[in-house]
């Protein structure tokens, strides 16, 4: 689930709408089911399928985030791997609630004046990630210009509590750009989640145009505070927006200098149709040559696939997040080098 906060799923066997019905309520379909809203005049191609998910696992982590009234990014972005994921039990929990002050034109999160923040939601996390006995943990949040901190004392407190019931869990913090507050960054860095992620998303060029409110070099300051701070950094980025071969490799380069070891690629799906349309549709091969130029740049860990996204469980992710512990029976807070 996760990156490039982005898509949805319709119904590819049967009409839309009982799908996106079946999608919200955790309907058990069998059938295969195309990635995209009907509304959006793209054709999507046909590896761009995903299964809306079920099962006893898929029920659980969905019943836990609802009796604990939590967010999700796979609910809330209309993430196309919500059904795989959620089958075996991973979840991107979304804090800050589920409505952003940005409004970036490929994102599917609601844009509105959101509610003031939660104090009570850092313990309904860590009640979730003891509940599901979580390893592996992905926590996101909507950005909160609207708050003198960005959101940053809500962050703290739930990398705290989740630490406090899951000590031996891996954690990975996905953090907004909080204004470019760095007092709020160091918060977050303080608390030394095990992967610090923070996504560039595209290309410079098309910043002004789909990422309002953002700045590419101050998501590369962000990326390169953390890394001189001993985490290890990640980032993703999307493509089929118009971005050239040249452009992407240029960004690659950027977060490479930025002392970024993980790099997640995927394709942008467009929402609905008041978002930006898809320019390209890239294929599989083309992923694949996209890996390989990250990987000759130098990135420890490249993950490249049309369904990919910032928070999509990585095997090779996770073997490399194993071999980088300094202490084989390590279990919380460890620099990496």
């Amino acid at each position: 689930c996760g990156m490039l906060i982005l898509t949805g799923c319709v119904k590819f066997c049967s009409d839309i709408l009982s799908a996106y019905s079946d999608m919200k309520t955790g309907g058990q379909s069998n059938c295969r089911n195309e990635i995209g809203r009907s509304d959006g005049p793209e054709r999507k191609p046909p590896w761009l399928r995903a299964r809306l998910g079920g099962g006893a696992v898929y029920r659980r982590v969905q019943s836990a985030v609802e009796g604990l009234e939590l967010h999700t990014v796979c609910e809330e972005a209309l993430c196309p791997n919500r059904g795989i994921c959620w089958e075996q039990g991973h979840a991107t929990l979304m804090i800050l609630g589920k409505k952003c002050t940005r409004g970036c034109r490929f994102c599917g999160v609601e844009p509105t004046a959101p509610a003031p923040p939660d104090p009570a939601e850092p313990a309904r996390v860590a009640a979730a990630v003891r509940k599901l006995g979580l390893k592996n943990i992905v926590v996101t949040s909507v950005t909160r210009d609207d708050l003198a901190d960005g959101g940053a004392e809500i962050w703290v407190q739930t990398l705290r509590m989740i630490r406090e019931v899951a000590p031996c869990a891996t954690i990975e913090a996905l953090v907004p750009d909080f204004g470019g507050r760095t007092e709020s960054v160091d918060r977050v860095i303080g608390e030394r989640p095990d992967v610090f992620g923070h996504n560039l998303e595209t290309v410079p060029s098309l910043y002004g145009s789909i990422r309002r409110g953002a700045d590419y070099g101050r998501s590369l300051m962000i990326l390169d505070r953390a890394r001189k701070s001993g985490l290890i950094t990640k980032t993703a980025i999307m493509v089929g927006l118009g971005e050239s071969i040249g452009e992407l490799q240029s960004a690659f380069h950027d977060a490479h200098a930025a002392g970024v070891s993980i790099l997640f690629i995927g394709q942008y799906l467009r929402p609905t149709r008041d978002h930006v349309p898809v320019i390209k549709y890239w294929q599989p091969s083309e992923f694949k040559e996209l890996r390989d130029i990250a990987a000759q740049i130098g990135f420890k860990v490249v993950v490249a696939g049309p369904l990919v996204r910032s928070s999509y469980h990585s095997q090779e992710q996770d073997a490399f997040l194993k071999r980088m512990r300094k202490e084989p029976g390590g279990c919380s807070g460890e620099d990496f080098t």
